[in-house]
C-alpha cells in the first residue's frame, strides 16, 4: 500500500523534476506553496512511480490532489483508490485542471463526477501588461502609479535576509489594520508568509519590497509555477497608501522579468471565495481564470 510522509525541505530535491515535467499553470502543483500551507491543509506526500500524490485536509475532509506528472495514471489512481478504501475515506480528487480532468475522463470513462472548484480558479496574467499598466483598460493602475511616484521617494527591491525581519514588522501592522475586514481564516495566511521567510532561500523564492520615504510599503513573494509562469505567493502593501498595491504589482513583475526572461504570464492565485478579492483580482483584468475541479468516485 502506498507510503504517505510530511512535507519537508529535503523534498524539494525529489518533487521538483516531477513537478516541472508536468509544466502546469496551476497554483497548486508547485512545491512552495505545497510546503508552506503545510499548516493548514496537513499534508502528506508520496511519490507513486513518476508521479507525486499528496493528501491533504481540505475543510475539515481528507482528500487527494490529483497525482501529477509524466508515468502511467492508472497506476497512481488505483493506489489512491486502494489507500482511501483501506481508510474509508470518499475518493475524492481535488486541484484538477481542464487537461487532467480530460487525462482522468480518458482513463475512467463515467467512474467519477465533476464539479468546477469556482472560488479555486487561478487569475492568470500577461506579465507584459502588469509590468507596463498599458491601454486604456489598466489607465486607472497607471494613474495611481503616477501619483505614487509624485507623492514619495521610492524604490524597490529584491527580498534578501537582512531585510526580511523588516517586513514581518510590516506584516503585523498590516494583520492589525485589516483585522476587522478580513475573513478568521487569514491567520493561516500569516503563518504561510512567516513559513515562506523562514524557508526563503531553501524554496528558491523571489520576491520584492516596496520602499517608501524610507518605510516598508510593501512586498510580494513567488516562485515559478512553469516553464512560462511565475505564481505570486503574497501580495501586500500599505493599503492606506494610495497606489501602493499597483506599485508593488508592476514593480514586481518587472523585477520577474529580468530574473526570468522566458516567463510570460503571472499567477496571482485564485480569490478563495472572497468577494473582495475578486473585485480587486478582476481590476487587473486576467487574461483568462485557470479552472480547477473536484473529481468523486461515483460507488455502485
Amino acid at each position: 500500500m502506498i507510503q504517505f510522509h510530511p512535507v519537508t525541505l529535503n523534498c524539494k530535491a525529489l518533487m521538483d523534476p516531477v513537478i516541472f515535467a508536468e509544466n502546469s499553470r496551476s497554483a497548486d502543483f508547485n512545491f512552495g506553496n505545497i510546503y508552506i500551507w503545510d499548516k493548514r491543509y496537513r499534508q502528506l506526500v508520496s511519490n507513486i512511480g513518476d508521479r507525486i500524490a499528496v493528501k491533504l485536509r481540505y475543510e475539515g475532509k481528507p482528500t487527494f490532489v490529483f497525482p501529477i506528472g509524466t508515468g502511467p495514471l492508472r497506476p497512481a489512481i488505483e493506489a489512491l483508490r486502494e489507500y482511501a478504501c483501506f481508510k474509508k475515506y470518499p475518493f475524492t480528487l481535488r486541484g484538477i485542471t481542464e487537461e487532467n480532468l480530460a487525462l482522468l475522463e480518458s482513463e475512467y470513462p463515467d467512474c467519477f463526477e465533476y464539479s468546477e472548484d469556482t472560488t479555486c480558479f487561478d487569475y492568470i496574467y500577461s506579465i507584459e501588461k502588469l509590468a507596463t499598466y498599458a491601454g486604456k483598460a489598466m489607465h486607472g493602475k497607471k494613474n495611481h502609479c503616477n501619483r505614487f511616484e509624485a507623492e514619495h521617494e521610492w524604490e524597490f527591491v529584491p527580498i534578501t535576509r537582512e531585510i526580511i525581519p523588516n517586513c514581518l514588522d510590516m506584516l503585523l501592522v498590516w494583520d492589525e489594520d485589516n483585522s476587522e475586514r478580513l475573513d478568521k481564516s487569514i491567520s493561516f495566511e500569516h503563518d504561510a508568509i512567516i513559513r515562506a521567510f523562514a524557508a526563503y532561500e531553501e524554496l528558491g523564492l523571489l520576491g520584492g519590497v516596496l520602499i517608501a520615504d524610507g518605510e516598508i510599503a510593501g512586498f510580494s513573494i513567488g516562485e515559478p509555477a512553469c516553464s512560462d509562469t511565475f505564481d505570486v505567493h503574497f501580495e501586500k502593501a500599505v493599503y492606506s497608501m494610495n497606489g501602493a498595491y499597483p506599485m508593488v504589482c508592476r514593480e514586481m513583475s518587472r523585477l520577474v522579468m529580468q530574473r526570468y526572461p522566458d516567463i510570460r504570464f503571472i499567477n496571482r492565485e485564485d480569490d478563495m471565495g472572497f468577494e473582495s478579492l475578486k473585485q480587486s483580482k478582476l481590476s487587473y483584468k486576467p487574461e483568462y481564470l485557470l479552472k480547477k475541479y473536484t473529481a468523486r468516485w461515483i460507488d455502485g
